[in-house]
């Protein structure tokens, strides 16, 4: 697989291409599969419209891995906290974590009651061919505990930074069990039928650099250290958006990291390339433009275009608004400008 072998720094004929949210409302055929069923959390649940969605950018735009479909809330959803998801407004969590006893009440065994994501990888992995890469997924639990404790998502994070300074204590504790139920899905999900794991930090840019790696990068590299050590042959990803200005601090024991498009690809291979494959970063909104997607592309490939090691992405995810004929020409003017 073009897109492993990337992963591990190992030659490829081309830069392998995937699309964060690639899957998505852009597209009609996805419109269609989503209509199919009641409701977004149905949507999550049903492993064979889950499916049906993760393929769709695979057979539409010919991307080199497809990443499974769901959602970063099913973690707390399946840890018995409410989870809405109101057309316009985004994820609700009516009831969010306050106190000990909101933490104590998380049921431990979270990854249990995700067997709808995993029916959904091995139907998936099962139709896919060969070549092409399945990609396992979650938040990370500093972006998930700022859902939890704000209640939904959040301009300031004001809520969840109030208990990071004045309550540290209680936060790590949140923290440690959203990692424990982190790693043992990231791992049944490994073993379901993905070929990487990709964690996804959102809201790292929202802390200062102190408490990034306090709150967020330490649990991410936390998860990476377990999957790396149970799982040595599936690559890792870790991508915080926000995090461009703390590079040279950035460590762990996982294999690529995500450039979000607020850091200069240029930085991120002086400083980190030497140790991780690198994945990213183009401007989302590139996609609006067929001259603009050239532009940013070849920027990008006068810097990564004759590396070994490097995965083409946008530096954070699709908008519903996008042409899928613009993404379709994005995946193919990748191919052929970093062909080597």
């Amino acid at each position: 697989m073009i897109f492993i072998d990337a992963c591990f720094k190992k030659p490829t004929p081309t830069a392998p291409v995937w699309l964060m949210r690639q899957a998505g409302r852009y597209l009609s055929e996805y419109r269609a599969t989503r209509a199919k069923a009641n409701g977004f959390i149905d949507f999550c649940r049903r492993s064979d419209l889950a499916a049906e969605a993760t393929l769709q950018p695979i057979e539409i735009l010919g991307v080199d891995a497809a990443i499974i479909f769901s959602d970063i809330l099913v973690v707390p959803l399946e840890m018995g906290m409410r989870v809405e998801f109101a057309e316009k407004v985004g994820p609700v969590l009516p009831d969010p974590i306050k106190t000990q006893d909101d933490i104590d009440r998380l049921a431990n065994d979270c990854a249990d009651r995700l067997e709808y994501v995993y029916d959904a990888l091995k139907i998936v992995r099962g139709a896919l061919a060969p070549d092409k890469a399945l990609i396992g997924f979650a938040g990370s639990p500093w972006t998930l505990a700022t859902y939890m404790i704000e209640g939904g998502g959040s301009k300031t994070y004001a809520t969840a930074k109030k208990m990071a300074y004045s309550a540290p204590d209680l936060l790590h504790k949140l923290l440690r069990k959203l990692s424990d139920a982190i790693g043992d899905y990231l791992l049944r999900q490994i073993d379901a039928g993905a070929n990487a794991v990709q964690i996804f930090d959102s809201w790292g840019g929202a802390l200062e650099k102190s408490a990034f790696f306090e709150f967020s990068w330490h649990y991410m590299k936390r998860i990476a250290k377990r999957v790396k050590s149970e799982r040595a042959h599936i690559p890792v990803i870790l991508f915080s958006k926000g995090a461009g200005g703390y590079l040279e601090a950035i460590d762990g024991d996982f294999d690529v990291f995500g450039v979000d498009w607020n850091t200069p690809i240029e930085r991120a291979k002086s400083v980190l390339f030497d140790r991780y494959a690198l994945q990213g970063n183009m401007e989302p909104a590139r996609l609006y433009s067929k001259a603009a997607i050239e532009a940013g592309a070849c920027d990008i490939a006068r810097v990564m275009g004759k590396e070994n090691g490097y995965i083409f992405n946008l530096g954070h995810g699709m908008q519903p608004d996008f042409s899928s004929e613009n993404a379709k020409f994005l995946v193919d003017f990748v191919h052929e400008t970093f062909a080597r």
